[in-house]
């Protein structure tokens, strides 16, 4: 038995680390696999593993990434450990990134995307609330952002603009309805 693995991919603030702790703690069966990001640890958001640039390179060069990219000026990586839980039948999900998908197809053909979403006036509020980045910055951050993925991409598409109880369980609906779709 093989699990199946998702990217979970949005721009910022749309809420996918929210969703995505909801549908783990909804179902025992999904793994949250754990990004090595070089970023400091305190810099909150996501359970994650933070590691300098030199740490991170080390651990690259050394092959201990499934996956691996950069995106905003921070490189991220998933180490095969996280995903190991796919041969024994464990649906696997990662916080993705749109310029990481060419590489993920290309490491797990198999890989299927949903796509978050919400309204600019919903990501602006969101990302105020966390206190990183000036309102001049989001402004940018959200007139430069880029919604489209690459063409060959299957892509289940969920709404994230009411609730967190809302999200996560649209988001754990369509994981369950693509045990039969794809």
């Amino acid at each position: 038995m093989s699990g199946r693995i998702f990217a979970i991919v949005g721009p910022s603030g749309v809420g996918k680390d929210t969703l995505l702790a909801g549908a783990v703690a909804a179902d025992p069966r999904l793994h949250w696999a754990k990004r090595v990001i070089t970023r400091p640890a305190s810099a909150g958001g996501e359970p994650f593993e933070g590691v300098t640039v030199e740490e991170f390179e080390r651990r690259r060069a050394a092959g201990e990434f499934a996956l691996h990219w950069t995106a905003h000026g921070l490189s991220y990586g998933i180490p095969t450990s996280e995903i190991a839980g796919l041969a024994e039948g464990r649906d696997i999900l990662f916080n993705g990134s749109r310029a990481a998908l060419p590489a993920a197809r290309a490491a797990f053909p198999e890989v299927r995307v949903i796509r978050i979403s919400a309204p600019s006036s919903v990501l602006a509020e969101r990302l105020l609330a966390r206190g990183r980045e000036s309102r001049a910055e989001i402004e940018a951050r959200l007139a430069r952002a880029s919604y489209d993925l690459p063409p060959d991409c299957a892509v289940i598409d969920i709404r994230n603009d009411s609730t967190p109880q809302v999200g996560i369980a649209r988001l754990c609906a369509a994981l369950r309805e693509t045990r039969h779709v794809l």
